[in-house]
């Protein structure tokens, strides 16, 4: 056998298999030959591309090992990975999952992923991991809320993941019940353990169940381009979700022009998960790329009566950093009968910049958003959680100006800003207008002390209530939280914390109408409005 040969078959013969974790041990593989293989042995410095792994970008060849066998290369030799020019790479249902460690260049390639028959619908098509290992720190046995260090050092700056399973939190309440889940924070701490001050402890851990520190990757991992479509699933409508998408689990990541569209729905689908699926990292920016919202179904929840199910095409949890800028979707953000485009758990620091999107959504809870020049659709923005929500050079379209999810207690614990805003409410149906918007009866344990926002401050909104109701007496500050709750008598068993200062500064409404404080002017009778008149 020439030397040359033998050289490159020591160099590639440990090349991990597809799928699998980075750092496991791989089995031995042959390499190709020089005539299998021919421009890939003559410079292994090159780009990768996928046709050099017996892709065939046909739209109707399955090339999901192909595209497979090329990213573990470059992940062996730390090489970019670029698509063929032209190609439509068909991938059909198997089990198994494209592990990408290096830059991506998808360009205007396709990519047919077919779901109408999956073997695992929780394998991923993509999966961005880093090489860097998770491990559990030791002599971390409890944290107080707002803790600025840790009593540890670290090999470098870390992602710190803690649970404690003997807490439960966001014990939701109505259709879809439940008993809550553990504890869980998410934080970002330097070599000496100190935590970054804008992704601060969230919670008291008297005990640590669980705790896991991921490093955090040095350099940015970009992916650029790439035209998805999903041939949608027809399995039974019921919360049995599909991940079959690009799940990222690396910090420090850039997403880059990427188109996702859906073909295929009917009347009935098992819901998705997230076809971009943000999970347990950091610094994550998708821009200049385009999604779709998938169609509602509905299904029988928790209660056991029906409900509207869940679908996405973007998951975020517990990620922190994560922004989507210049981004869009491919359906109309007003029309109804496609589901919220975002859901996000346990996140700190979202931003959404110049986005056009159906819906912004925090259910159990997100530390600190952002929202500007962007515009919201019919489901508008719904949200728990606690620090600085902002919402600046917005338009919003949802039933209210920002929705306090009830099913989670309609808590926040901070303030809203909003400035420079129109809000269009129910996409200008007919409808008595409110801009803050939730329930609690005081009735319910959610595993943590309800607050609405302490302070909310309105500068500069136009209320766009054209069309309104007879006997319209002009937009409200606060929709109904509890129609019990009208006089002394009642009495809350966990009681709910008021907002104590509004803030509003040329607020206008089309009807001409005045913002009034609320149809249930009892239940807010302690909280303070100011007005601020232009000087």
């Amino acid at each position: 056998m020439p030397l040359f040969r033998i050289m490159i078959g020591l160099v590639v013969i440990s090349m991990v298999a597809c799928g699998q974790p980075v750092g496991a041990a791989a089995p031995l593989r042959e390499v190709p030959a020089d005539d299998e293989h021919p421009q890939r042995m003559k410079d292994v410095h090159s780009v990768v591309r996928y046709a050099e792994f017996g892709a065939r970008g046909d739209g109707e060849t399955d090339d999901l090992d192909a595209i497979c066998k090329a990213h573990a290369f470059a992940n062996q030799h730390g090489l970019a990975v670029k698509a063929d020019e032209g190609a439509t790479y068909y991938l059909g249902g198997k089990d198994k999952t494209a592990v990408i460690q290096t830059d991506t260049d998808l360009g205007s390639a396709r990519f047919l992923i077919d779901d109408t028959n999956v073997k695992n619908r929780n394998a991923h098509v993509f999966l961005v991991k880093s090489a860097l290992k998770p491990f559990e720190p030791h002599g971390v046995s409890s944290l107080k809320r707002n803790q600025r260090k840790l009593s540890v050092s670290f090999p470098q700056s870390c992602l710190v993941s803690v649970t404690n399973s003997k807490v439960k939190r966001f014990i939701r309440y109505g259709a879809n019940r439940n008993n809550g889940v553990a504890q869980t924070d998410v934080f970002l701490v330097d070599k000496d353990g100190k935590v970054e001050k804008d992704t601060p402890i969230v919670w008291d851990f008297d005990t640590i169940t669980k705790i896991s520190a991921r490093p955090m990757d040095t350099t940015t991992l970009t992916i650029r381009g790439g035209r998805f479509t999903t041939i949608a699933n027809a399995a039974e409508s019921k919360y049995a979700y599909y991940n079959r998408g690009i799940a990222i689990e690396r910090s420090n990541v850039v997403v880059d022009g990427l188109e996702h569209r859906i073909r295929g729905e009917g009347d009935h689908g098992a819901p998705y998960g997230g076809f971009i699926d943000i999970d347990t990292c950091a610094n994550v920016m998708v821009r200049n790329t385009v999604l779709t919202g998938h169609k509602t179904y509905r299904t029988i929840g928790a209660a056991g009566v029906q409900v509207s199910m869940g679908t996405y095409d973007i998951s975020i949890n517990r990620a922190l950093n994560v922004s989507f800028v210049n981004c869009s979707q491919t359906n109309d953000i007003k029309d109804g009968q496609y589901w919220g485009i975002i859901g996000s758990n346990c996140c700190k620091n979202l931003l959404f910049d110049n986005c056009t999107f159906s819906r912004f959504d925090a259910h159990m809870g997100v530390a600190n958003a952002t929202l500007r020049n962007s515009t919201l659709g019919h489901a508008g923005i719904n949200a728990i959680g606690n620090g600085t929500f902002t919402v600046e050079n917005t338009t919003i379209y949802g039933r209210t100006l920002i929705n306090l999810r009830p099913d989670y207690g309609s808590t926040w614990r901070g303030e809203f800003i909003f400035r420079n805003c129109v809000f269009v409410p129910a996409c200008g149906k007919p409808v008595s207008a409110s801009l803050i918007g939730g329930s609690n009866s005081g009735q319910h344990d959610f595993g943590y002390t309800c607050s609405m926002p302490q302070r909310i401050t309105i500068e500069s909104l136009h209320i766009d209530d054209t069309k309104h109701p007879e006997n319209y007496r002009g937009p409200a500050i606060f929709s109904n939280f509890n129609g019990r709750f009208t006089d002394a008598s009642y009495v809350e068993k966990f009681p709910y914390v008021r907002t104590k200062e509004v803030v509003l500064k040329n607020v206008t409404t089309a009807s001409g109408k005045e913002l009034r404080l609320s149809d249930n002017p009892f239940m807010f009778k302690d909280v303070t409005v100011t007005t601020i008149k232009d000087q």
